[in-house]
């Protein structure tokens, strides 16, 4: 949505795009001193990128407007995966942990047991365990009821 409101940004983007970025080491961009988070050594990554993404996220959980125009995009399922955990950790109030339930028409094939399988999070599946908290946001992979807005997007 940035690239929409912000020419300077918008210009990088087609740069990079366009492959008329300058290169470091092969193909490797030198990110705007604006684009990136600073973080302590001592501080945990992920924890200055939610920081930075989500000040005062304390006072601030319970208001839709702030929650819902903010995200941390992340390149891989596992980093999004722990993003996520400290996140929901991060929310005030009490969570609540649902758990997937999977059963199999044939049961012949007893190759890999219930535990490891539950251990696995292919793409597009949402994880065995789902952690959720009030107000904390979600965001819907299929369109589950379009009829109350439980879509994709929304």
């Amino acid at each position: 949505m940035r690239e929409r409101t912000d020419p300077t940004f918008s210009e990088f983007l087609l740069r990079v795009g366009n492959r008329d970025e300058p290169t470091i080491r092969d193909i490797l961009i030198l990110l705007p001193e604006q684009l990136t988070i600073k973080h302590c050594r001592d501080e945990i990554p992920e924890e200055s990128i939610i920081k930075e993404i989500f000040p005062n996220l304390q006072e601030n959980a319970t208001r839709s407007t702030y929650v819902t125009k903010r995200a941390i995009l992340a390149s891989r399922n596992d980093h999004v995966d722990n993003l996520n955990d400290k996140l929901i950790s991060m929310f005030p109030g009490e969570s609540k942990t649902f758990n997937s339930f999977d059963s199999a028409e044939d049961d012949t094939n007893n190759y890999y047991q219930e535990e490891y399988i539950n251990t696995l999070t292919p793409n597009e599946l949402p994880p065995h365990r789902l952690e959720l908290k009030e107000n904390a946001p979600i965001m819907l992979l299929t369109n589950l009821d379009p009829s109350i807005d439980s879509c994709n997007g929304t």
